[in-house]
């Protein structure tokens, strides 16, 4: 299930890779730019992927069951969810742009930049939301393939448009940062259309016909039992990184701009994480329904195992072409050795991270919502933020990175064990 998700998973991310690029182009100013609006975009991105796993967790369940007509509802009632919920969202972020990234620490010479990017993708977020979620409702199904299919083509599109936008060419004229944003709306309205038209008339996985008040209250309950937390969990991830990033910014525009580019050559180097934490939930979720624990902790420790090993390969690759990776990222001296020091040192607790990330997902799965919430919290803020923060009083701009590596070791042990744990507990309850 998880081989076909990593081509669509490596064309999703790279939506920020390549727009982190082709923006590098311009300058140091707007590369601190488009690095600024990482935790902002991450935090709407989470909550669709909150959605996403409520959705696949309660729709693989009910297929489980053999609940066909409840599945069909419940992704109808999840693809409206999203659309009102990201909808609202992305109004109250077009509204206080200002002052989020002032709150951020941008420079006010930086904000031109940032609201020629965000005033666009603002709106094409709500178009996100339409694939995201469907894509999770066809995971829940056991069908990885097409949501890759669908991501690869979204991210073939974007980077085929992000040059065109960005620099201009002929009638186009060059829109700068705000090409980029361009760029992503044009590629998600593809995907969307696409989703809809495939889960509607194709499969017949969602009613081709919007749901009433009450039908979408009824659905909506059991989906955001899953979902709210998840996305909480998840959103907590930026605001951490927001928090981060302000601190940061007090070394200057080429930290944040070497922080930036670490942050997007992250998401695209854990990308085998990222499909496994969306295969893995429905494979649960279904053994779930099925009564086979077994099978569950078996699964569990065999991604545990994989991803500790496979990102420790990773680590070692991106050590050794460091600095080619940092000079096609920037122009200045200064932003590239500071990306060099990053991906030498961050990308060490990468597998320790995949298993946090995996356990979160795992506990979605068995619909423990509230344990992944808890263990995000406890992560975010009892081990990453502080440790970070505390060893960059004492190491600068170096005690920041190690310590995102010290922080991922301890939460890993944690998640672990709370793992193990909570499973045996749900096994004996199922039992009685």
């Amino acid at each position: 299930m998880t081989v076909p998700m990593i081509i669509g998973m490596i064309m999703m991310m790279s939506f920020g890779l390549i727009d982190t690029f082709f923006v590098s182009l311009l300058g140091t100013e707007p590369l601190a730019a488009i690095s600024f609006t990482f935790p902002v975009t991450f935090t709407l991105i989470s909550l669709n992927i909150g959605l996403g796993i409520g959705t696949s967790a309660v729709i693989a369940r009910l297929a489980g069951q053999g609940k066909q007509d409840g599945a069909r509802e419940t992704g109808s009632g999840a693809l409206m969810l999203s659309f009102i919920m990201v909808g609202i969202l992305a109004v109250c972020g077009g509204l206080s742009i200002d002052f989020v990234f002032q709150l951020l620490g941008a420079q006010q010479h930086l904000m031109p930049h940032i609201h020629d990017y965000m005033e666009i993708w603002y709106f094409a977020s709500v178009f996100l939301a339409l694939p995201m979620v469907g894509n999770s409702v066809l995971r829940a199904r056991g069908d990885t393939k097409t949501p890759s299919i669908i991501m690869a083509t979204g991210g073939g599109i974007n980077a085929l448009l992000d040059p065109l936008f960005i620099f201009g060419f002929g009638p186009v004229p060059a829109m700068g940062i705000g090409g980029a944003a361009l760029a992503t709306l044009i590629s998600w309205i593809v995907c969307s259309v696409w989703i809809l038209y495939l889960l509607a008339r194709q499969r017949n996985y969602i009613l081709p016909r919007l749901l009433t008040v009450k039908e979408l209250a009824e659905r909506s309950r059991s989906i955001l039992h899953i979902a709210l937390p998840a996305a909480g969990a998840n959103m907590l991830t930026p605001i951490a990184g927001a928090i981060l990033t302000r601190v940061v910014a007090g070394y200057g525009e080429e930290a944040v701009a070497a922080w930036g580019v670490g942050s997007r050559l992250e998401s695209f180097t854990t990308i085998l994480v990222l499909a496994l934490s969306m295969s893995l939930p429905p494979f649960i979720s279904q053994n779930m329904g099925a009564n086979r624990f077994e099978r569950v902790k078996d699964a569990y420790w065999l991604v545990v195992k994989f991803v500790l090993a496979w990102q420790l390969f990773i680590s070692v690759v991106l050590w050794l072409c460091s600095g080619l990776l940092a000079s096609l990222f920037a122009k200045e001296q200064q932003v590239a050795e500071l990306i060099q020091m990053f991906l030498i040192i961050v990308p060490l607790g990468y597998g320790l991270q995949g298993i946090v990330i995996l356990t979160n997902s795992s506990l979605n799965a068995i619909h423990l919502p509230m344990s992944a919430l808890v263990l995000s919290v406890i992560r975010l803020f009892v081990f990453f933020v502080p440790i970070t923060i505390t060893m960059g009083i004492f190491y600068d701009l170096q005690g920041i990175f190690s310590g995102a590596v010290i922080a991922n070791l301890l939460m890993a042990m944690v998640s672990v064990y709370w793992f193990r744990r909570s499973l045996r507990v749900v096994s004996a309850q199922t039992h009685e």
